[in-house]
């Protein structure tokens, strides 16, 4: 089945609003990088990661490798990278005092919920798109670069999250506090991409998953919240 029909550069790139409107030189760069996205999701999923090459990619898209390797500098990337503002964004929730942590990492993760269901709402075929997740997912499962990958994404995530949580609690971000209460938020990440590929199939309505998944991340959630709120709350350590 071919996977080219799926938008993969909309899930990954977002479409600004309407404060976000770019000038021409912005808007290429950025439908470049849609084209290089969606060309290499889909041979990837067509072919397997390992099987193709950048400069295969490079000659379907008709620009050279160079050019594949300024806009992403690894293949890998071309699967996985940080969505654009998603660490600033990231940071800026964590800086408010007016909310716990995990309120916080909640709103983040409703956002990407938000930005999937968005994009399977606007895909032609339902069940092929739901179907192209799957495999998607599958894909990065089963590739060991894929897979390394991905950690390293999130250990970028949770070392800007650490940093935050420590500036607000008034510790270094060495202390063991902000480390595992970094690594505790990114933890709720993994149970929404794993909530999400249990409950989203063809049959099922896209707002009942949403609502399901959501739920499955706030009962996750609650085990955090109550040590995080504390931790949140106090300053540095008395020192005896």
């Amino acid at each position: 089945m071919s996977t080219h029909t799926v938008d993969w550069a909309a899930l990954r790139m977002p479409e600004p609003g309407p404060g976000g409107v770019a000038g021409l030189r912005e808007r290429r760069k950025r439908n470049t990088r849609r084209l290089l996205v969606g060309t290499a999701v889909g041979m990837f999923l067509e072919s397997g990661f390992d099987a193709v090459t950048v400069a295969r990619i490079a000659e379907v898209c008709e620009v050279s490798p160079t050019t594949v390797f300024n806009y992403f500098p690894t293949k890998e990337s071309l699967v996985l990278d940080l969505p654009p503002g998603l660490l600033a964004a990231l940071t800026a929730a964590l800086e408010e005092h007016g909310r716990t942590p995990t309120d916080a990492m909640l709103s983040i993760l409703d956002g990407e919920l938000d930005n999937l269901v968005r994009w399977l709402w606007a895909q032609p075929d339902y069940a092929r798109a739901v179907d192209a997740v799957q495999r998607f997912e599958a894909m990065i499962r089963d590739t060991p670069a894929l897979r390394a990958h991905q950690r390293q994404l999130v250990v970028r995530m949770a070392d800007a999250a650490c940093r935050t949580l420590a500036e607000r609690a008034g510790l270094s971000a060495h202390d063991p506090e902000p480390q595992i209460a970094a690594s505790a938020l990114l933890g709720l990440w993994n149970v929404q991409v794993a909530s999400s590929l249990r409950h989203l199939d063809a049959r099922t309505p896209l707002e009942q998953v949403r609502r399901e998944v959501a739920a499955d991340v706030r009962r996750a959630a609650a085990l955090l919240d109550a040590g995080l709120s504390d931790f949140a709350m106090a300053g540095a350590p008395q020192q005896p």
